[in-house]
């Protein structure tokens, strides 16, 4: 063995080189980050082009035109081709527009809530990494923006990806997160106070940290001391809510890849649940047995008198490969066992979406001229009508004619 391999081999410090390296790769994204977006390191969004305003308004692109040739409602950025585009400001402006001067009696263009409609929160989990959640989360929620709802997206998984992927990086941001609402010292703020806006104007963000981790260890031991919140640790996200009932429609929160304290109080305080499932043997195996600790646990948390107000719950397969036999079969499988809690849309496998989360973005901020048009078409094709499935079912809880 040569001098430099025996340097190698010599103990070193695991945890100081861990948290090194972790720092460097920190310091790497802060400066991609700065450099795809403006010095203040907020994200901007993209103009959208008429016929997707007309899509997310429900209404045909030469309503949108008619509208803009008349001289109502917002002016658009028209290019020399005559090409227009609408900001997201602008499209929820013509929203109100139509909602106050449309002919239709029964349509309403700004869904938000009425009188009697409780706020929706959807908790979308897995037992597993990498199967799709912080991706259906972000989409969710971006969509349910831009078709008018109010949208309270909050990360409950400390690697705060969806934080991320909103331009918030917890360690350099220094961002307060959602564990400073669930603590249990005196240090515990208000959920108002660590709402932040995102560049989707009716979506705000609750940002995750590393500090949520600490959750975990203190729901325990707060029990154990005879603290009556931590016997009753479940409650705490619905409380949380309750400060900011009026301010959203719709509440949608990642939870983290294990069935630990955080998802169980985040699954106690949901109207509703997406299971996220990649259509794979281990995946699926994996999923049964996640549903058989998470129905114990329930049923445990239910026994000591959690008000569990669930209206619906669904699976939504994801990365799911069309051309993929053995995954169309469990596609088919898992629709023959559970045909009623199937959503009837896949999420695909796409390389757009993966080509877009490189630069921390989704399908609704990316330029569709950026990537292969008929594979960013494919993409945003399959998210919609997910989420199109999942507003539907939200719309329904609230009692609304679909």
């Amino acid at each position: 063995m040569d001098v430099a391999a025996a340097e190698d081999m010599q103990a070193f410090s695991f945890h100081e080189t861990i948290l090194e390296q972790g720092g460097l790769i920190s310091d790497k994204l802060n400066m991609l980050r700065l450099e795809h977006y403006p010095p203040n390191a907020t994200k901007g969004l993209r103009q959208f082009p008429l016929a997707e305003v007309a899509y997310f308004l429900g209404v045909t692109p030469s309503n949108v035109k008619k509208l803009h040739l008349d001289g109502k409602g917002p002016t658009p950025t028209t290019s020399p081709s005559g090409r227009r585009t609408y900001t997201a400001e602008q499209m929820l402006e013509l929203r109100h527009y139509l909602d106050r001067h449309g002919r239709s009696e029964v349509k309403r263009y700004v869904p938000h809530r009425r009188a009697g409609e409780p706020m929706q929160i959807i908790s979308c989990v897995n037992f597993k990494g990498g199967s799709g959640k912080t991706t259906t989360t972000a989409h969710l929620a971006q969509y349910l923006a831009l078709t008018g709802h109010r949208v309270l997206a909050i990360d409950l998984d400390p690697q705060a990806s969806l934080s991320a992927l909103h331009g918030i990086q917890p360690e350099l941001d220094k961002a307060p997160s959602i564990y400073e609402a669930l603590r249990y010292d005196e240090k515990k703020r208000p959920l108002s106070a660590v709402i932040r806006p995102t560049n989707f104007p009716g979506l705000d963000i609750v940002p995750a940290s590393l500090d949520l981790q600490e959750y975990e260890y203190d729901t325990p031991l707060a029990a154990s001391n005879r603290n009556p919140e931590g016997r009753t640790f479940f409650t705490r996200i619905t409380n949380a809510l309750k400060e900011v009932d009026d301010r959203y429609d719709i509440v949608v929160i990642d939870c983290p890849p294990q069935l630990g304290y955080l998802t169980l109080t985040a699954l106690t305080a949901s109207t509703s649940v997406i299971i996220t499932v990649h259509p794979q043997m281990l995946d699926v195996m994996s999923m049964s047995q996640f549903l058989q600790m998470l129905g114990g646990i329930l049923k445990s948390v239910a026994d000591a008198g959690a008000a569990v107000n669930m209206r619906w719950f669904r699976y939504l397969v994801t990365r799911y490969e069309p051309t993929d036999g053995p995954q169309a079969q469990m596609v088919g499988f898992m629709h023959v066992l559970f045909p009623k809690q199937m959503l009837k849309h896949q999420m695909l496998k796409s390389t757009a979406i993966s080509d877009a989360g490189i630069t921390n973005q989704s399908l609704y901020e990316i330029e569709r001229g950026q990537m292969i048009r008929s594979t960013y078409d494919r993409a945003i094709e399959s998210v919609n009508a997910v989420n199109e499935e999942i507003t539907s079912l939200i719309h329904q809880a609230w009692g609304r004619r679909v």
